[in-house]
Formats: structure tokens, sequence, C-alpha cells
């Protein structure tokens, strides 16, 4: 049996007794699908919805039980873990990235879908605005005006002489391909030459990825999607071989080595999105629940990644960093 597949059997399996413990006490039991275009969730995100849901009310094996399907980056499988998720009838399916939801979406307008973390709503057609969704969907976004323009200004601040620079985006994502132009524009404005580097699957971050960072850039910008965060460590490793300054868009970036990130508060529209799933399983509709943005961002920086590439931090940037890793 491929893996894949006994992850997809295993997740549909571990439901089967909680489901019978909740039925057996008479409650009903509401079947919540978890969907992404990555991988399995790592323990603190977990913990957060998990949590969330718990906190108001809501139990597994009591009245909810998990539905989980993950592509492992492989996009051609969307819309056959959608269809799946719709044949299990689940009440609700919470949705990461902006793939994940776009897939449930055109295979149900019946069922609520919630984005956990939305690159670009209202562009990639998820919803008509984000104050009237006018749709079967709601929850976060991940989007934020002028985010590629702010992160420019801080490697300039960072690296003062910066001319160069690529951007590492997946452009099978619509969110990267915006942030992406967003990025471009800002490059302009700051006098910056933006160079694209498009990623699709795992093949693009070993000789591609190097070749790109051979021709002299001053630095990357690693726009956020589920492909980029599951090849972090390796996309880190390979700015310290060839001692790139790099920036992210999440702060586990940083966990795992990048210089500075600069994002939303994933955690934040994480527990923000565990509101909307209450809100649904109590009886709201999605298309009267407004699409909410970021209102928690943070700054970064590995202190440890700075001195291993000889950079000196400026003290202004320091003061105003959330966290500083030493």
């Amino acid at each position: 049996m491929k893996r894949r597949e006994f992850i997809t059997l295993l997740g549909g399996a571990a439901a089967w007794p909680l489901a019978a413990q909740a039925q057996s006490s008479g409650e009903k039991t509401f079947r919540i699908g978890f969907f992404t275009a990555g991988s399995i969730f790592q323990p603190h995100n977990w913990a957060i919805f998990s949590g969330g849901l718990r906190d108001l009310g809501w139990i597994e094996g009591k009245n909810i039980v998990f539905e989980h399907r993950y592509a492992e980056n492989k996009i051609e499988r969307l819309p056959e873990l959608a269809a799946q998720l719709v044949q299990l009838k689940v009440d609700v399916i919470i949705a990461f990235g902006t793939l994940a939801p776009l897939a449930a979406k055109r295979v149900t307008s019946t069922i609520p879908i919630v984005m956990a973390n939305a690159g670009d709503p209202v562009g990639s057609g998820l919803v008509a605005s984000l104050a009237r969704p006018d749709s079967n969907v709601t929850g976060m976004s991940l989007m934020a005006p002028d985010l590629g323009g702010k992160r420019l200004e801080l490697l300039k601040e960072l690296l003062p002489q910066v001319s160069r620079v690529g951007v590492v985006w997946n452009e099978a994502n619509p969110y990267s391909a915006l942030l992406f132009k967003e990025t471009q524009a800002a490059g302009m404005q700051l006098m910056i030459q933006v160079q694209s580097i498009e990623v699709r699957g795992p093949s693009d971050f070993d000789s591609a990825l190097e070749a790109d960072i051979r021709k002299g850039l001053d630095a990357l910008v690693i726009v956020e999607d589920p492909l980029t965060f599951t090849y972090l460590r390796q996309i880190g490793q390979l700015c310290a071989d060839h001692h790139v300054p790099s920036l992210y868009g999440l702060r586990e970036y940083a966990d795992a080595g990048g210089l500075i990130t600069y994002g939303a508060n994933i955690g934040d529209l994480f527990r923000r999105a565990v509101g909307f799933v209450d809100k649904i399983l109590k009886g709201a509709k999605p298309s009267d629940l407004p699409v909410e943005q970021p209102t928690k961002f943070e700054l970064v920086i590995n202190l440890k990644t700075a001195k291993t590439l000889g950079l000196e931090v400026p003290p202004t940037l320091l003061a105003r960093a959330d966290e500083v890793i030493e």
C-alpha cells in the first residue's frame, strides 16, 4: 500500500471508534474535515485547533470527529481528496492555504468551508468580497496590503546595498503569484531588481534553486506556501551553504534557520478560524460571516544565522523584533 493511501485510510479509520462512542451517548456527532495541500500538521498547530474547539465545548469522541486529508504537495490529488470529504458528508471543512479551499469549493456549494489562512480569497475567486462572501466559503485571509513591499523594506534596512533579490514562489498558487507581483512592483519603487524563482515540486529545490542562487543574488524572499513550508529546511540549508540572506513569511522558517521572517501570526489566524467553525456548527451560514484579515504580525530575527552570515543587524531592527533567536 502506498504511503499516502495508508495515511488517508488511517485518518478515516481513526474516526470510527470515536464516532461510535459519540453516537452511543445519544449526542449528535459533527464531522469536521481537515484539508490541506501540504503534509501532516505540526503538533503545536494541531493543538491550537483541537484545544480551541475543546474550549468552546467541541470534544473529539463526544460531539465531533475529524477527517484528515493531506495532499502532501501533490496538487493533482486535491480534487480526489476534496471529493472524499464530500462523500463522507462532513458538516464543515477547514481548509488550509489557498489551493485546498479552492479544490473544496469546486466539488461542493453546500458544505461550509472555513479558510484557515487563505492567501487571496477575493482575487482567487473563493469569495465575492471580504464583507459579503456570498458563498459557502468564509474564514481567515492570510493576505495584508503591501506585504511584499514591507518585506523588501526590511531587507533594505538589514542590507542597505541590496540590489538583486530573488523571490521563491509556487507558481501553482494564486496567492504566491499575487505576492510575487506585489514584491516586484515594490522593487521598482525601492530600486531593487526582483528576480522570479518559480517552483512547482520537490525537484525544484535541488539543482534549479541552487542554480538561481549562484546567479549573484544579494538575498532571497521565500513566499509562504505549503510547498515551500515542506522544504523549508532544504531552502535554509541552500541559503546557508551559499551565504545568501533570506527573508520568509512565517516564524517557523526562522526556527529552521532562516535569517528573518515577517508575516501574519499563524497561530492567531488558526485560533480565529476555530470561531468560524463554532458558529457554523451552531447554525450560522458562511455567507453571513465576513472574511477576517490578519491583525497580528510578527518580526522574528535569527541572530545566530546573522552571525554565521557575518551580518550586523541594526539595533533599530532588533528593537522592533517580536522575537530574537540567539
